[in-house]
């Protein structure tokens, strides 16, 4: 039989050959970092029987599906491990998750780090037997029957929402409900550690038990957890919520769970990113406008919004009409566009808005600045003809790639998300738009994933993920492509032809949250940030107060050349204020005493590079001016 191989070529194999048969056809070296295959586009274990014409990719760890078989099935060798050893818990569920997996479980008491280690130990038991993971299907009623006489009580919730046969995996005498598909066997798991335990609802909602939660990660190869955990260290000592505090950033308070409270210092960077994508946005032919937070609940019923999404939203009631906090900018921006009459002769129109949007987020999903329920997006919206589609998106990729390099995010990549299982619009008018998006990716040369099922509700859209320097993937900007919308709220414009049409509605986000971009941002310069990103440039420092004339004098030249700088005047040690300073994270800091003064210099100090000798005052703010602009930092002065 034939088998069609990713780059298109066909490998012939024997009649009933299996998804490994064909790994091993191809190399050893495949067939040993195999863990699952893609056929036609699904998932499925290596033993699956391959039929004639089948379109096969061989995955492995590399592969994004390959980690989430992998850590999905660690988690049921986590289940089978904590059953073993408290036979009296009950398992719930337990997915692979973006770096590694969990398992909840109903005990009697929350699990020690002693439990830990002894589970940890269990685990690698089992591997060490390599149990083979076998797949079969059951009628429901034998299900049933099996997690019955275990008082598997939510193994039976979830067994009542399958359609159709389900299917449960089994490795030695333990099983479990999953559609798979796994690993071969428990002896790929060569590496593994449990990370920590946490408090989690059942289902996520507040009136279910509190169940306990174990999170760990796996690997094939030890060296590679080794290099996570040094990976985790670091990222703890980058974790912006300690940042934040340290610097003086921002704080969150128990009056006000999942709303930041924005410092000074905190809002001189807040205002630095805006400000820059501000001039950016102008640059590239954008109106800023400015909607309201609160709407009136009719308009989010016409937008599809309270259908789709009023789980996330929060209510009011003014003068006895309900209205809606907006948890998105599309429908103002719609309504500023119907507000005019317009001619195909102004498209593209280009809205943006820094917009104030409100979503509630459970309180056990609530993390710093990276998951809040009041965050402004840098939300903008293009309205234009079918025909203008291609050159709009290809300009927007360009836009977004051009801003994260300027950052410091030369790492990307894309994704195109198709048609949910919940949506609004014809399936043509669905395929169209996911025509047009990947037509745009392909034409201009561009690598991309394919993310099926994760479109908004409104249309489909191609997300970007960039790549901080612990090479950790932040999910950010956003394109979506929308002929719905613009229909559900009637907006049109008179085309060539003299006709009433309606116009395309690309919905554009660059950072998504401005809120959780700056947390990115900190975690990925370690609070270090560039000079031009830096909320304090330049600390002058005097020796003793005898120079603090000279001090003010620094002060005012530098202010003068546009840099953001402090004079730190306390009647301290000047290594006291230096120490300061570097906790501070300040890039560049200048101390100043007899010799400086006599001599009309200053003398450097780099965060991080300590002293940099003297320089005269004009040449050290000319350099640090030139400099202090967006995309650079300061090397050596």
């Amino acid at each position: 039989m034939k088998i069609i191989l990713p780059d298109g070529n066909i490998k012939e194999m024997p009649e009933g050959s299996s998804a490994m048969d064909l790994a091993k056809s191809i190399s050893a070296r495949l067939a040993q970092s195999a863990l699952a295959a893609r056929v036609n586009g699904s998932l499925v274990d290596l033993n699956k029987e391959l039929k004639d014409n089948d379109n096969v990719a061989i995955i492995t760890f590399d592969d994004p599906e390959g980690k989430s078989v992998f850590w999905h099935s660690t988690s049921h060798l986590l289940a089978q491990a904590v059953q073993q050893l408290f036979p009296s818990a009950k398992i719930a569920i337990g997915p692979a998750i973006e770096s590694g997996f969990y398992y909840d479980f109903d005990v009697e008491k929350p699990f020690t780090p002693e439990d830990l280690t002894a589970i940890e130990a269990r685990m690698k038991e089992l591997v060490s037997k390599k149990q083979e993971i076998k797949r079969s299907e059951r009628e429901c009623s034998e299900l049933k029957a099996y997690f019955e006489s275990k008082n598997e009580i939510y193994k039976l919730e979830l067994l009542n929402d399958i359609e159709g046969t389900p299917s449960i995996y089994s490795q030695g005498d333990w099983l479990d409900l999953c559609r798979g598909p796994h690993l071969p066997n428990t002896g790929y798991v060569k590496a593994i550690k449990l990370i920590s335990t946490a408090g989690a609802y059942w289902r996520g909602s507040e009136k279910n038990k509190m169940l306990q939660r174990i999170y760990g990660i796996s690997f094939p190869k030890q060296s590679m957890l080794e290099e996570y955990l040094n990976m985790l260290q670091e990222a703890q000592k980058r974790d912006h919520r300690k940042l934040g505090k340290e610097l003086q950033l921002f704080s969150f308070h128990q009056e006000g769970a999942g709303f930041p409270f924005w410092h000074p210092a905190g809002m001189v960077l807040y205002n630095i990113v805006c400000d820059y994508s501000r001039r950016e946005h102008i640059r590239a032919a954008y109106q800023e406008v400015k909607t309201p937070i609160i709407l009136n609940e009719e308009l989010w019923k016409r937008s599809g919004h309270y259908d789709k999404y009023r789980d996330a939203m929060y209510f009011t009631e003014i003068d006895e009409s309900k209205h809606a906090v907006k948890p998105m900018n599309c429908p103002g921006h719609l309504l500023i566009f119907k507000n005019s009459a317009h001619s195909y002769r102004e498209f593209p129109i280009k809205f943006f808005e820094f917009g104030l949007v409100h979503r509630h987020e459970k309180s056990s999903t609530l993390h710093g600045l990276f998951r809040v329920r009041q965050f402004t997006q840098d939300d903008a919206h293009i309205f234009c003809t079918q025909e203008q589609i291609q050159q709009q998106i290809t300009e927007v990729i360009e836009f977004i790639i051009n801003m994260y390099r300027t950052f410091g995010f030369d790492n990307y990549k894309m994704e195109l998300s198709t048609r949910p299982e919940k949506f609004i619009g014809s399936i043509e008018m669905w395929d169209k738009a996911e025509s047009i998006l990947k037509n745009v990716l392909e034409t201009q040369g561009y690598e991309y994933q394919l993310n099926p099922g994760d479109g908004a509700f409104y249309g489909p859209k191609i997300d970007f993920h960039i790549r901080d320097v612990l090479n950790r993937s932040w999910q950010c900007g956003t394109i979506q492509l929308d002929f719905s919308m613009p229909e559900r709220l009637e907006i049109e414009y008179t085309a060539e032809d003299g006709m009433k049409k309606r116009p395309v509605m690309i919905h554009r986000a660059l950072f998504g949250s401005m809120e959780r971009f700056i947390g990115i941002l900190l975690e990925h310069y370690g609070g270090a940030l560039p000079l031009w990103l830096s909320p304090v440039q330049l600390k002058i420092l005097a020796v003793s107060d005898k120079y603090l004339d000279y001090a003010r004098r620094v002060h005012k030249e530098a202010l003068d050349a546009g840099i953001r700088a402090e004079i730190d005047d306390r009647s301290e040690k000047i290594g006291y204020k230096i120490r300061d300073a570097e906790l501070l994270k300040v890039p560049c800091m200048v101390i100043l005493g007899e010799k400086e003064q006599q001599a009309g210099t200053v003398s450097v100090r780099i965060h991080g590079k300590g002293d940099q000798g003297s320089i005269p005052l004009d040449q050290f703010i000319d350099r640090l001016q030139r400099s202090n602009k967006p995309g650079l930092n300061i090397q050596n002065i």
